[in-house]
């Protein structure tokens, strides 16, 4: 790693500095010093302070001439603070903060000659006498687990996507394709499959995944959390460092690097970012003290029966402007262009996974959080304020109302939000033996009843391929060649189906074992042409989703979908239209979802004549039989007054046809 000795981006009109206004006593191992104003400190406690990351934690300065770390840290109900690390050979006591006196519960100090690269930790003489050995909340470096010190480090990095951010809104906005490729940055490929110790660095994820990424057509990829974490199982979702990308790929600087390179290969990233709970580990937020500093007091609203975890207290001014300064501080030192927000249901309701008197009804006697909520809205006013050209996403599996619809409309300001329902429809029809779907064709078309509700993106993600869930292709009835058949139908009809589009990582070629974070994806499935073909089905659907406005430009709005024909449920064939801007980018979706091939299929259509195959399911290039397409297609006049068309269309066994 190279040393990085400047934190801070170059400012103009900078304030006078601490030494020039206050004396500083440099005969001491801490001198006197600090970064805050007393306007940080009012911000800070009263919930509206989202730039925390620019004063706390450690800042590589020169202070009368003399290079040295500047560390600050909230710990308001200890008695002493003091910085230990490799520097004074881990001694307790020996370079004491200074608490501030204005009662914001901050200990700060200037160390000579700490510079970037030390390990080190707060050792707090907490509440009721307890000693304790913390991390820095907003260290941007943390040793390698299972180490667990912090490192004092800096997050300055010269970008060069400008032109990608100078366009992003444009690639980012509602009404453009939204193909997200969800990715677990150690599990995608290692250095040695066998061994989960084994890592490639940030350089080497990005040498290979940039162009895997171009190449397979999505518009955006989605890591699953980078914060720092000291748990592997916990695939990054119980986190310790919210300032911090993990170090098991490297420093920040090569994070940074990472994104820039996606950025100029015109693909966006966003990042899993976990403001719902935090682990119980001796190093980390909790009891931070020695009392609850970061988490509820209350139990029954502080702690996490599910992941055995805490709840931040959304009540708290200080905890607040954390958590919206860790989201803003990804947006900002890291140019993400999304967050995906995780857990939000656990997070609006009190009664989330709590059974009756484990939970305690909010002043108007209901189950939502009240605190919780002002937190969300706060963050995503805040987040849309200030980056332009940034989406961000819930993970919220609730029918809480008006997730992703906007403040002034009483929503709750989100970009988009995963489409739950649809993912848990969709799999239990294609699970299935296709002689039954015909008695479940409701189920399978209730997504469109409510597709507008809200922005959303459909997810096949982690989750579905782990705990015994199988992989996608096993979820599938019938013999090998019917799995994949119905596997491209699936995905087919997910790109076609109104929304974004998200997909995990494997899922792409059809992965036949569950996701295992301790090796990496199945690559040598690619020798086989049946998974070969369904990666190029992936590609070619991307194409297809980017390519036609039709299936992007209303994604989230009514008048971008149409059912064409719902009523041959013996048959199983459904049939709908997507729209456009423009009535003449109008597609028409077929799904055939059954293994017998119908020829000649009638199809009804409106406003146009000249009909034309661009996508088939069934393609050779796909390992499909590819022996029935359309070449030609055939409109017969049935309503000359109301331009109706009565189309002719050779369907495949088990396969979609699009036609434009």
């Amino acid at each position: 790693m190279k040393h990085d000795n400047s934190d801070q981006q170059p400012i103009q009109n900078t304030p006078p500095k601490y030494e020039d206004i206050h004396f500083v006593d440099s005969t001491k191992p801490v001198w006197n010093y600090s970064l805050f104003s007393q306007e940080d400190i009012q911000n800070f406690q009263q919930g509206t302070h989202y730039r925390l990351y620019e004063l706390f934690g450690n800042k590589q300065l020169n202070v009368l001439g003399t290079p040295g770390t500047y560390f600050a840290v909230w710990a308001p109900n200890a008695t002493q603070v003091s910085v230990t690390g490799n520097f004074n050979n881990w001694e307790k006591d020996a370079h004491q903060l200074f608490v501030r006196l204005d009662h914001s519960g901050i200990w700060e100090g200037f160390i000579p000659h700490v510079v970037a690269g030390e390990s080190y930790k707060y050792h707090i003489h907490g509440f009721q006498g307890i000693q304790l050995d913390k991390g820095d909340p907003f260290a941007h470096l943390w040793e390698m687990r299972p180490l667990t010190a912090s490192i004092t480090w800096g997050t300055f990095y010269e970008w060069k996507d400008e032109a990608w951010m100078q366009q992003r809104t444009e690639h980012n906005k509602l009404t453009a394709p939204w193909s997200v490729y969800e990715v677990h940055l150690a599990s995608w490929m290692r250095p040695d499959k066998f061994d989960e110790e084994s890592y490639n660095t940030y350089a080497q994820i990005t040498e290979r995944l940039v162009p895997y990424v171009k190449e397979m057509g999505f518009t955006h990829v989605e890591f699953m959390p980078v914060m720092e974490h000291p748990f592997d199982g916990s695939w990054g979702y119980q986190g310790t460092g919210f300032f911090a990308p993990t170090s098991r790929f490297g420093a920040p600087q090569d994070f940074a690097a990472m994104v820039d390179a996606f950025h100029q290969a015109g693909i966006g990233v966003i990042l899993d970012w976990v403001p719902s709970h935090f682990p119980y580990d001796s190093h980390g937020l909790f009891m931070f003290d020695g009392t609850h500093t970061y988490e509820y007091a209350d139990m029954r609203k502080g702690y996490h029966p599910d992941w055995n975890s805490y709840i931040f207290n959304y009540a708290r001014g200080e905890v607040k402007s954390f958590l919206i300064s860790s989201a803003r501080f990804w947006c900002d030192r890291f140019h993400a262009d999304g967050l995906r927000v995780d857990a939000v249901s656990s997070m609006l309701r009190l009664d989330y996974s709590r059974n009756a008197g484990q939970w305690e009804p909010n002043e108007f006697g209901g189950n939502g959080n009240l605190e919780a909520i002002e937190f969300i809205k706060d963050l995503n006013a805040t987040l849309y304020r200030d980056f332009s050209g940034i989406q961000t996403i819930a993970e919220e599996a609730t029918d809480w109302p008006k997730i992703s619809k906007p403040l002034y409309d009483g929503g709750l300001g989100f970009g988009m939000k995963w489409m739950m329902g649809w993912m848990h429809d969709t799999l239990d029809y294609f699970k299935m033996d296709p002689i039954y779907r015909q008695f479940h064709q409701d189920k399978f078309s209730f997504s469109m009843m409510y597709f507008h509700d809200e922005n959303f993106m459909l997810p096949l993600s982690h989750d579905e391929v782990v705990h015994g869930k199988s992989p996608m292709l096993y979820k599938m009835p019938g013999d090998d060649w019917q799995k994949f058949a119905n596997l491209r139908l699936l995905y087919t009809y997910m790109f076609t189906h109104p929304g974004g589009k998200l997909l995990f990582m494997g899922n792409e070629f059809a992965a036949t074992t569950e996701w295992n974070y301790k090796s990496e994806l199945q690559w040598n499935l690619l020798n086989f042409v049946s998974h070969g073909g369904m990666k190029y089905c992936i590609q070619k659907l991307n194409e297809l989703y980017r390519g036609e406005p039709a299936l992007h430009e209303k994604q989230f709005d009514p008048g971008g979908f149409e059912w064409v024909d719902l009523n041959h449920r013996a048959d199983t064939v459904l049939s709908f239209r997507r729209k456009g801007e423009n009535p003449k980018d109008d597609i028409v979706v077929i799904l055939n979802m059954t293994p017998l091939v119908r020829n000649n299929w009638e199809v009804h259509v409106h406003g146009k004549n000249n009909w034309k195959e661009i996508f088939n399911s069934d393609s050779k290039e796909f390992w499909g039989t590819g022996d029935v397409f359309n070449p030609e297609i055939k409109a017969e006049m049935v309503d000359g007054d109301d331009n109706w068309y009565k189309l002719k269309i050779h369907l495949p066994a088990l396969s979609a046809v699009v036609i434009k």
